[in-house]
């Protein structure tokens, strides 16, 4: 074949259309898997944060402008608990997603990290077991929990040197809260729990 700009412009015209084909092909075949792989673990993070249930019922909410559900989880028809799957924006590294049980009086049961990409050994000790977060909520009735870290004056013992992250933390738990007295039928609408100002320093 002459080469010329026409023969050149052909080929790559090919080699982009093979490339996006063998694209598409790849996300049929993957998209499917991560779905279910994601629904598992979000089965698997309801189960950490609840009590025993045999059921659940969604509702979906915003709260500061992020879409957050709520599970009420139910068990021989009677409400057991409620998870509530949270969400901030102020993560160190973006977004961090949380799968947050309370009891029916309101008491935070467990806390489970479902995505973040805070910093290793830093930000991401936020998804280990008996972390300071953690503690700082778990088994406390969310009512009388101030969701700042205690540098900010609140009742959060932040993570060492991830001072943003810890707040995230909170913040994501703090709606959460929010969440959970709507769907429980505490209150009527979601109250705003965002507003604090960050800065990129840990």
């Amino acid at each position: 074949m002459k080469s010329s700009l026409k023969n050149m412009v052909l080929v790559l015209f090919c080699i982009t259309l093979v490339s996006a084909a063998c694209v598409g092909l790849v996300n049929m075949i993957t998209v499917d898997p991560i779905a279910k792989a994601k629904e598992a673990a979000e089965k698997a993070a309801l189960a950490q944060v609840l009590p025993a249930f045999d059921a659940t019922e969604m509702s979906e909410h915003e709260a500061d402008e992020l879409a957050i559900v709520a599970y009420k989880a139910t068990k021989d028809g009677e409400v057991v608990g409620y998870a509530v799957k949270t969400a901030t924006k102020n993560g160190f590294s973006g977004m961090v997603k949380m799968m947050v049980g309370f009891d029916t009086k309101g008491t935070i049961l467990n806390v489970n990290v479902l995505e973040q990409n805070e910093t290793p050994g830093l930000g991401a000790k936020m998804t280990e077991e008996g972390n300071p977060l953690l503690a700082s909520v778990q088994g406390k009735d969310a009512a009388k929990v101030n969701f700042t870290v205690k540098k900010d004056g609140g009742d959060i013992d932040a993570l060492t040197a991830a001072t943003i992250s810890s707040r995230a933390y909170a913040d994501a738990v703090a709606r959460a809260y929010a969440v959970f007295k709507v769907a429980a039928g505490w209150s009527d609408d979601v109250e705003a729990t965002s507003g604090a100002t960050q800065t990129k320093e840990e």
